[in-house]
């Protein structure tokens, strides 16, 4: 009975394979690489999907990953894939962060047309600077300009998101960027609909970055 039990028994389903970004669900967790490249936020830590959300562009889909650690520190990173494949990790900054890492003045130009502000990142406090020093460059020039696009809070990889305007297409809003002159930083904001403005620190980083995938199931 052993044999024919062993033999005609249901097999164990096999374990879905995580090896890649792309293939991140809800639930899965990660770990990154303990380089001191790395801010403190990122340097060897474990990161959980919490949500995945969608950006629409008039001719793109990105795809982001909200992550969270044991700190607690909301981790956005999306996989980007151009000449070369690269990961995009972001956190927000509130408006007094803000108000310290840059001139208002000139902060405030890169709402103005023609969209071509530079973006000199002022001295910081010792705090700010153990906090954020290593999510920032100490200039940038802009590149995106009032760049329309729907924000979805679901995963639409391989899909079409809604089209319609019943509460279904997404919070529009526009999108503005600026990036150092080595492409490894930048500063991205979003501008919704009734004003809500969110300012995002970001880093371009190599894949290489996630040491280790743990599939949920």
């Amino acid at each position: 009975m052993g044999f024919l039990s062993g033999l005609f028994g249901k097999k164990e389903a096999p374990k879905r394979q995580l090896d890649h970004p792309n293939k991140l669900l809800k639930g899965d967790m990660l770990t990154l690489d303990d380089s001191f490249a790395l801010p403190a936020q990122l340097r060897g830590q474990q990161l959980k999907v919490e949500a995945i959300h969608t950006y629409e562009y008039q001719r793109s889909q990105v795809c982001e990953f909200l992550l969270r650690g044991h700190s607690g520190t909301a981790i956005f990173m999306s996989y980007i894939q151009e000449d070369e494949s690269y990961l995009s990790i972001s956190i927000k900054i509130n408006r007094a962060d803000v108000e310290q890492m840059f001139d208002l003045d000139a902060f405030a130009e890169i709402f103005e047309e023609p969209g071509k502000a530079t973006l000199v990142t002022n001295a910081l406090s010792a705090e700010l600077e153990a906090e954020f020093g290593q999510w920032l460059s100490d200039e940038y020039h802009q590149v995106e300009f009032a760049g329309f696009g729907y924000f979805h809070r679901q995963d639409y990889r391989g899909l079409t998101p809604p089209q319609d305007d019943n509460g279904n297409r997404g919070e529009g809003f526009e999108g503005y960027s600026l990036v150092n002159n080595q492409d490894s930083h930048a500063v991205d904001i979003e501008v919704y609909e009734g004003g809500d403005t969110e300012v995002m620190l970001t880093l371009y980083r190599p894949l290489s970055d996630i040491r280790d995938y743990w599939p949920a199931s």
